[in-house]
Parts: C-alpha cells; sequence; structure tokens
C-alpha cells in the first residue's frame, strides 16, 4: 500500500534561497509524525508542496501514490495553514458549511456537530468575536472536514492554553485510532512526545534526524530513592536496574522507587540543531 505522504529527493529554491535539500521522508497510514526544526528550517515549505500550493524545485512528493497538487492527492487531504483568515461575519457552522462544500463533503449537519464538538466549540457567535484560541480550534475542525485520510496541521496549537491543546491531542489520538494520518508542524516539543509516533528534524532544508522519541533518546542512569534520598547511577541502563536494587536491599536500604532515565524530546532537539535559535 502507497505511504500516505512520501517525499523523493524533495527540493525548493527561493531564489537564491535554497528551502529544501533534496529531502526524502515518508508518512505511514494512520501514522502521526511530529515535524520539527527552527524558523527557516523548511517544514512549512514542505508541507505546501505536500498541499500542491509550492511547486518543487526538484523532486516529487506523493499522497497515497497521487502527485501532491492533483485532484486525486487534495480529495484525501485536510490542511491548516500556520497563518490563517477565516470571514469574521461567519459563524463556526457556517464556516464549516463552506468548507463542506469546497471539499464536496456529504456530512452534513451530523458532522459539522461532530467535528465542533472534538474541537469543544458549540457556540454560534461569529469568527470576529472568537478568540484567537477558539479560531484556532475552529481551524483544526475545518481541516477535517470530508473525513481526509491524510491531515497536514501547521503549528495547530500554537494559540492554545493547555486545556485546548489537551482538547487537540485527545483529537489526533482519535483520527489516529481510525487510520487518518497527521504530519504536525509544530514549536510545542512537549505536545509532540506526547502524542506523536515519530518525529522528523529538519535544519537548513535537511532531516537531521528522524526516528520514535525512544529510538532518538540517550540514556542518563538510573535513579533509585532510599530512605536517604534520590541516588544517581549516571552509567547505568534499564537492565541493570535490578542489579542496582538488589544490591542496595542487600546492603540494608530501603527501596522506594526507581527512575530510569533518558534525554527529553527538548534535549534530543537541541543536539540534532546544535544550538540553533528561532
Amino acid at each position: 500500500m502507497a505511504a500516505a505522504l512520501a517525499a523523493q529527493r524533495l527540493a525548493k529554491r527561493y531564489g537564491r534561497i535554497q528551502a529544501l535539500h533534496g529531502i526524502d521522508l515518508e508518512v505511514g497510514e494512520g501514522e502521526l509524525v511530529g515535524l520539527l526544526g527552527p524558523n527557516g528550517a523548511g517544514k512549512s515549505t514542505l508541507v505546501k508542496i505536500a498541499c500542491g500550493l509550492v511547486r518543487p524545485t526538484a523532486g516529487k512528493a506523493w499522497i497515497y501514490g497521487a502527485p501532491a497538487g492533483s485532484a486525486k492527492a487534495r480529495s484525501a487531504l485536510g490542511y491548516l495553514a500556520e497563518f490563517f483568515r477565516f470571514p469574521g461575519w461567519m459563524t463556526a457552522n457556517e464556516l464549516l458549511v463552506l468548507h463542506q462544500q469546497l471539499a464536496g463533503s456529504d456530512g452534513g449537519a451530523e458532522e459539522r456537530a461532530r467535528l465542533l464538538e472534538l474541537v469543544a466549540l458549540t457556540d454560534a457567535r461569529p469568527v470576529e468575536e472568537m478568540s484567537k484560541g477558539m479560531q484556532q480550534r475552529l481551524g483544526i475542525a475545518q481541516a477535517f472536514v470530508g473525513t481526509p485520510k491524510m491531515v497536514l496541521l501547521d503549528e495547530p496549537t500554537s494559540a492554545l492554553d493547555p486545556v485546548g491543546r489537551r482538547t487537540v491531542r485527545l483529537l489526533l489520538e482519535e483520527v489516529r485510532a481510525r487510520g487518518v494520518s497527521v504530519l504536525l508542524n509544530s514549536h510545542l516539543l512537549s505536545e509532540v512526545e506526547l502524542v506523536c509516533d515519530r518525529v522528523v528534524i529538519l535544519l537548513g532544508g535537511k532531516v537531521v534526524a528522524e526516528g520514535a522519541t525512544h529510538e532518538l533518546a540517550h540514556p542518563r542512569g538510573v535513579e533509585i530513592e532510599t530512605e536517604k534520598g534520590a541516588q544517581l547511577f549516571p552509567g547505568a541502563k534499564r537492565d541493570d536496574a535490578p542489579r542496582l536494587v538488589a544490591e542496595l536491599v542487600a546492603a540494608g536500604r530501603q527501596v522506594y522507587g526507581v527512575r530510569v532515565l533518558s534525554s527529553t524530546l527538548e534535549e534530543v532537539y537541541l543536539e540534532a540543531v546544535h544550538g540553533e535559535t528561532d
């Protein structure tokens, strides 16, 4: 079966600026992939090529085997841009009606009600009276109109409070369970770490790290809590924990807890981008 999103030797040049340097990337069916990198790394360019909004200078991209930008590829996609604007006079329901018409969705009122409930947005105020966070949740709802098989989300939680981010996280987990693939471009590493199956880190238009967060993480030792407090064993790994506990118990110590430490996604990210800042 074709990948939900496949990019092969994808390159993009804007004048003298090389935004992408021949990258290869895949998102599998039902996979939730986090796209990370500092500003200017090429993340939004990649997303826009996948949507068909930008043409690559070289290489190709496909959505479920169809060339990116083709009618077949677009029909399988949902998309939320990083910077979006909706007509201020429309209510959430009216906006979703419009996007149902644009997407050719026959989901009707049932689909609209389900999507608004999923993003916890049910009041009838117009867009211009909504908070930025409410507009962000509405944008996420429109990305799922027409039950797309692949969704591209560009900074979908940037304006959300912790409750809103949790709502979106639960939504992403639900759609992934239904087999929907998601490419999530985000600077919120804690959210990506919680919800994504795999991460791809871009720097200067190149993939500098890729894999599940636990695969990219480095061991940081084992911490064991005893009656004398927490004791760190820096060189120890997971397999060393039972032996360390047994030795402490044999020495008459009382063990209350064991933690196997590894690097966080933030540490993995900073190491991959060599301290680059946005």
